[in-house]
């Protein structure tokens, strides 16, 4: 026979629990041997694990050398696989269209000194690398020590030229 609607208990505040067997009483270790953690309390005969004040640290790896000792040890700037000291260790300076766009006029002749005096490339002896993010709308004949291939394009495309100076040739800026 159906239960009618009012027969059955309804849901609220009063009667929420917790789902049966989602919910789990926690251990309560040393309470009597009829427990199943008395005696030793789970932490067996002997040995440091069962000493008091007893605990191993996380890297811990049972007496196998640790990772931090296994890898391998790179000090100082002197070896080329060891700590970087610049942004991806890059050789070069970048400048791209979108700074040459905005600090230099049509028609300008464009090298590595007149983009330190506007604030661009300043660091000494180091190549200066045109890359291609950004526009270029005007005619500027470009010397530096290397173009990206989208840089070389847009440049020429404006009407502009591309001068590609020697890498050894690095002329100081100041």
């Amino acid at each position: 026979m159906a239960e009618r609607d009012d027969d059955r208990e309804r849901i609220g505040l009063h009667n929420l629990q917790p789902a049966p067997g989602s919910r789990k009483a926690r251990k309560r270790v040393g309470r009597g041997d009829g427990s199943g953690t008395g005696k030793t309390s789970g932490r067996g005969q002997k040995g440091a694990g069962s000493r008091s004040g007893s605990k191993t640290r996380p890297t811990f790896e049972g007496g196998q050398m640790p990772v931090h000792m296994r890898m391998r040890k790179l000090r100082g700037p002197h070896m080329k696989k060891s700590m970087p000291f610049e942004r991806f260790r890059t050789e070069t300076q970048p400048v791209n269209l979108a700074d040459l766009e905005a600090r230099f006029e049509a028609g300008a002749e464009v090298t590595p000194q007149t983009l330190a005096a506007r604030g661009l490339a300043r660091r000494k002896d180091v190549p200066v690398k045109v890359l291609g993010r950004g526009e270029l709308s005007k005619a500027l004949t470009v010397h530096a020590h290397g173009f990206s291939k989208s840089a070389r394009a847009a440049i020429e495309q404006a009407g502009g030229s591309a001068q590609t100076l020697s890498a050894t040739a690095a002329t100081p800026l100041s």
